[in-house]
């Protein structure tokens, strides 16, 4: 049964050792703890711990007990406050960071690698990454110097290469870069052609984006290096899209339709110059040739003609006997001089067949000529004998 229940406990005690009575509690008889004596004892540290309070009544031993344990109660604390303290100031630096350290709000120095200590609340630590490579993304519609409307993608790379400047001079520097890297895009955008912005001009245009961002940078003294500027494919806004695919299938067209041109030009224009060089070297070699046929029929005139001075017979009927020879020698007629006055013509009649049986084989054949030239001597023979005898006789 319960201590309470009547009956349940012969000795009427409480859980905490007691006895139950009528007026809660005498001189021997004990009860719960009591919270107001608990708040009384941690109230009177306090006050030992801040110079003292009052004495209880209980005389002055109470007293002194409670000043002691206010002093150990001010010892754990202020060590606890001296780890928490040491604890904060000691940081280390990697090997990839530097910390700049403000002492009183003014700059104090800049602490590299290794493990190093400040103190706060007098000090301030601000700690980078002075290594690593970061990007900044940028994307947005401008406006280009024919006035056209493109979307142009950027993505800028920096480090930070002056931490005192990055800390110090710029309340927000990545902000500033963000504002900066817009005035640069756009004012390079501004004064380049689409077609530029669009295909090979993308390179120069990053050349020169990073160029004008790292003047303003450098202006701003926000302690920040562009590493890497990168202009991406650019292209038409939406809405607009359909057209300008339009626009560039008819520029591809024109570019093709210009190479082929030139292809065309490029085996065209040679071979004509080819064939009016050669039409030049063959009328210089005719030239050349004619010229040179006329000197040797000029030099060969003169020396014929000192000859013909000095004999004249006998060169005239020589330089009529060889015409003769020339004119008849491509002939299967012979014209011979009889006695006379007589002509005789003579008919190679075995020849005329032996040529209409194989003309090819007759007209490459050196014998037939030979046997042509040997029967035109003997006529040429003949006929000189008989011009003889008539001189002779006359």
């Amino acid at each position: 049964m319960a201590w309470n229940e009547p009956g349940g406990n012969s000795n009427n005690q409480d859980p905490w050792g007691g006895r139950r009575g009528n007026n809660g509690g005498g001189g021997d008889r004990k009860g719960p703890p009591d919270l107001d004596e608990a708040f009384r004892k941690l109230q009177d540290s306090l006050n030992g711990l801040f110079g003292g309070g009052k004495k209880r009544s209980g005389g002055s031993g109470g007293g002194g007990s409670s000043s002691g344990g206010g002093f150990g109660l001010l010892g754990i604390g202020l060590a606890v406050l001296a780890a928490i303290w040491l604890y904060s100031a000691i940081y280390v630096v990697d090997e990839q960071e530097q910390a700049v350290i403000l002492r009183l709000g003014k700059y104090y120095e800049t602490e590299g690698a290794g493990l190093h200590i400040y103190f706060p609340p007098f000090d301030r630590k601000y700690m980078e990454n002075v290594t690593r490579e970061r990007a900044y993304t940028k994307q947005g519609q401008m406006l280009t110097e024919d006035e056209n409307i493109v979307e142009v993608p950027l993505t800028v790379q920096y480090r930070i290469t002056n931490l005192r400047d990055f800390v110090l001079n710029v309340d927000q520097p990545e902000v500033s870069l963000q504002h900066a890297t817009d005035s640069a895009l756009r004012h390079v955008v501004g004064s380049t052609a689409m077609d530029q912005v669009l295909t090979e001009g993308r390179e120069q245009m990053a050349g020169e984006i990073k160029e004008r961002l790292q003047k303003f940078l450098d202006t701003y003294r926000t302690g920040i290096t562009v590493t890497q500027v990168n202009v991406q494919s650019a292209a038409a806004p939406r809405e607009v899209q359909e057209a300008f695919d339009d626009v560039i299938r008819a520029r591809e067209d024109e570019q093709r339709s210009r190479n082929q041109a030139e292809t065309y030009a490029n085996g065209v224009v040679p071979e004509a110059r080819g064939q009016a060089q050669r039409i030049i070297e063959d009328a210089n070699g005719y030239r050349d040739e004619v010229v040179a046929r006329a000197k040797g029929e000029a030099d060969r005139f003169s020396k014929l003609l000192g000859e013909y001075r000095k004999a004249p017979e006998v060169t005239r009927e020589r330089l009529y006997l060889e015409t003769m020879q020339e004119v008849y020698s491509n002939t299967s007629k012979v014209m011979v001089n009889g006695d006379k006055g007589q002509n005789l013509l003579y008919l190679p009649l075995d020849k005329m067949i032996e040529k209409s049986r194989a003309p090819s084989a007759s007209s490459s054949s050196p014998a037939s000529g030979n046997s042509a030239d040997a029967a035109a001597r003997t006529a040429t023979d003949q006929q000189q004998q008989r011009d003889l005898r008539t001189r002779e006789s006359r």
